[in-house]
């Protein structure tokens, strides 16, 4: 049984091809239909994906993607595959089910994405039962790349940042306020902009203003988000995503903090999918 796995975001796309328990890692553009007509996803696969893979026979295919939980975007996907991988079983499915694969197996737990977005949901061992979505990188993504990037610049603009740190951020960017504000409000993919900034909060960890904007912004998350399930003070609370990743000190310490359990921590995903879809 030769299987061919998918997680995909808007920028760039990770496939794995696991055959007989081996597995090959390949990297192709970002597939999403918000951006990509079926013709485009069609032509990207044949391009991209089909000389990597040469003349191999897919049995099954498991893809993973933003914005997935709508219906014509994961019939688009699905067609597409299906034109390139004719004798091939396809399954597309949404992010937050990668993540909960990925974390929790077939296990019950939360499953949690801190990336440039945010998202969670309560897996039932088999599928997502519950949700809260992040709302976006304006309305929420509470404890997100995006979100905590907006803290970083509001402290510099606000002029919060002691002066140390605002040297350390002129030093670290070569930006200004013009700028700034041209990027979030008038270019497009402000979200991922926003997000560059959270390297200023890894690069400075230890002074108390940036320990601050990471803690609050993580507190955010489990306030909005994780005291909505009941399941919460029961279950293992599992992250994915660089976010989480990049700072699973401050959510361990989060969650010492409320007696949750933390489980798993992966930077991405194809590491659990690959042990789910052996």
């Amino acid at each position: 049984m030769i299987k061919l796995l998918a997680d995909s975001g808007a920028t760039k796309c990770e496939w794995c091809l696991l055959v007989n328990g081996k597995y090959t890692l390949i990297q192709t553009q970002g597939i999403s239909p918000y951006f990509l007509t079926l013709e485009q996803i069609t032509a990207l696969l044949q391009k991209e994906l089909l000389p990597k893979i040469k003349k191999v026979k897919v049995d099954e295919i498991y893809f993973y993607g933003t914005g997935l939980s709508n219906k014509n975007n994961v019939a688009i996907i699905k067609k597409a595959l299906k034109k390139v991988f004719a004798s091939s079983s396809v399954e597309v499915n949404d992010d937050l089910l990668a993540a909960a694969r990925a974390l929790c197996g077939n296990e019950k737990g939360i499953a949690c994405i801190l990336g440039t977005g945010c998202n969670s949901g309560y897996f039932n061992g088999n599928k997502i039962v519950k949700n809260s979505p992040g709302l976006g990188y304006i309305l929420g993504d509470e404890g997100s790349g995006a979100y905590l990037g907006k803290k970083v610049i509001q402290y510099y603009l606000y002029k919060t940042f002691d002066d140390d740190l605002m040297v350390r951020f002129d030093k670290a960017f070569n930006t200004n306020k013009n700028e700034i504000l041209d990027s979030v409000y008038k270019k497009p993919l402000a979200n991922r902009y926003l997000a560059g900034f959270t390297k200023f909060l890894v690069d400075n960890r230890g002074h108390y203003m940036i320990e601050n904007i990471i803690e609050d912004g993580l507190n955010d998350f489990f306030y909005n988000h994780l005291y909505k399930y009941r399941e919460s003070w029961i279950l293992p609370i599992n992250f994915v995503g660089s976010v989480a990743f990049g700072f699973k000190d401050v959510l361990k310490d989060l969650c010492n903090a409320y007696e949750l359990e933390l489980g798993k921590v992966l930077k991405k995903p194809m590491t659990g999918l690959i042990n789910f879809h052996k």
